[in-house]
């Protein structure tokens, strides 16, 4: 499934952030047909940097969370592999185990920082990271979606750097392209879509572009477009508005009806399964 639509410049796809079991069934029941395990919100929800502070077992287990919550595939931001290639396909193996879809690599030096904060954003070497990406297509072949995020243009080195780039990662495997900008608008991705020409499908991330309308993508043939972190921020956004109004008024009286009833996570975890499942199992026959 994760195949059929990152790997396909047919038609114009969208992924889902998801950081647990619960954004995960959130994101299925609204619709989306994907999900992207995003490191920066596995590691937001943890109460860890987006600095590769969280450890790829405690990536891989909240994956299983997603995976085992949904019926959707699941991509896997997985960094820069964590070091070297022998890290990378120990990773990917792990992932395919816990029931992943897919796995995106990042030419990123370890430790990695968010891609959208500081200066700090130092390449891995070209071919170093082709080498990452070699050694996780022959451990999981065919059974995991790879994809590649190029980080040239997050770290200012531009456009020919960054076709360089993908041109080395699609020789060394890759199923498809993320190309990474920071800019407010599209059009330093959209130019290396164009350079690129559609050699292998383009994934996008349009965290800080976000106002440039999808018509764009799709005239440009882009394949999958990610929302990255909104569940997350979403998430976090409500809490604190909760959190402030429960400590200034000493009540909940207030926020009451603006907040989730417990009917309704009862209904999104499926408490009437259980129930079910109990006079099934529990009771006498």
């Amino acid at each position: 499934m994760l195949r059929a639509q990152v790997c396909s410049n047919d038609e114009l796809s969208f992924l889902m952030e998801a950081h647990d079991g619960l954004s995960a069934t959130i994101a299925q029941r609204s619709g989306f047909k994907g999900l992207w395990a995003s490191g920066l919100s596995i590691a937001s929800s943890l109460g860890y940097r987006d600095a590769n502070e969280a450890s790829w077992t405690q990536l891989v287990q909240s994956v299983e969370r997603i995976v085992d919550s949904t019926e959707l595939p699941v991509l896997v931001d997985g960094d820069g592999g964590f070091g070297n290639f022998n890290n990378a396909r120990l990773l990917a193996r792990k992932l395919r185990q816990a029931g992943a879809a897919g796995i995106s690599l990042e030419d990123s030096c370890f430790p990695k920082l968010n891609s959208l904060i500081g200066e700090r954003h130092p390449l891995a070497d070209i071919d170093e990271f082709s080498g990452r990406l070699r050694a996780v297509k022959d451990t999981v072949a065919d059974n995991l979606v790879l994809v590649a995020r190029i980080e040239a243009l997050i770290a200012g080195h531009g456009l020919n750097e960054a076709t360089l780039r993908a041109h080395a990662y699609a020789d060394a495997g890759a199923d498809a392209i993320l190309i990474h900008s920071r800019k407010s608008t599209a059009d330093e991705m959209l130019s290396f879509v164009a350079e690129w020409r559609n050699r292998l499908p383009v994934v996008i991330v349009p965290t800080t572009y976000f106002r440039t309308p999808v018509s764009a993508y799709r005239d440009a043939r882009i394949s999958t477009v990610v929302w990255a972190n909104h569940s997350m921020r979403a998430a976090a956004a409500a809490m604190r508005r909760i959190c402030d109004s429960i400590a200034a008024q000493e009540s909940v009286a207030s926020i009451e009806t603006h907040i989730a009833p417990l009917s309704e996570i009862f209904e999104l975890l499926r408490y009437d399964e259980l129930a079910v499942a109990e006079k099934q199992y529990l009771q006498p026959r």
